[in-house]
């Protein structure tokens, strides 16, 4: 007995996308102004088909991992014209690769930076224990403080 997964009778309103997708109506009505949504209307307001609600989940997983809107529309268009979705897959999987291409040279740019930080900070910290010794305990706690509200943003 088959299943059609697609679910073509859901709808969701805007409020409820939201809601799941932890967006906002703005954001929402900005992709369907760049034509990756194209939700029904009822009356004023907009319906999303569980069509429209997979496309704003790649959407989403699409900027996540830095890709552009014009890069998710195009992988988002290719599903339209070949239902099968290998032309969408094939299409995924280069900008996957591009992608992880720039991320690896963009993290050893970080890695380079943030030694060369620690490099400093230890200089910092050991021209302040010569000349000034009683400022460095201000220092640590203000590091301290920094290292707690990173971890606090991070949850």
């Amino acid at each position: 007995m088959p299943t059609d997964l697609r679910r073509p009778n859901r709808t969701f309103t805007i409020r409820q996308l939201c809601q799941e997708f932890k967006c906002t109506p703005r954001a929402l009505r900005f992709y369907e102004d760049k034509g990756l949504l194209a939700p029904a209307r009822d009356g004023m307001n907009r319906v999303y088909s569980y069509k429209d609600r997979a496309r704003l989940q790649l959407i989403l997983r699409g900027k996540r991992v830095g890709l552009a809107l014009a890069e998710i529309g195009e992988i988002l268009d290719l599903y339209e014209a070949d239902d099968t979705g290998a032309q969408q897959a094939a299409r995924s999987l280069k900008k996957f690769r591009e992608r992880i291409l720039a991320l690896e040279s963009q993290k050893v740019d970080i890695d380079n930076a943030i030694a060369e930080l620690r490099a400093g900070c230890e200089a910092m910290e050991k021209r302040l224990s010569e000349t000034r010794p009683d400022l460095l305990p201000k220092a640590q706690e203000y590091d301290q403080v920094l290292r707690r509200r990173l971890e606090g943003a991070e949850t």
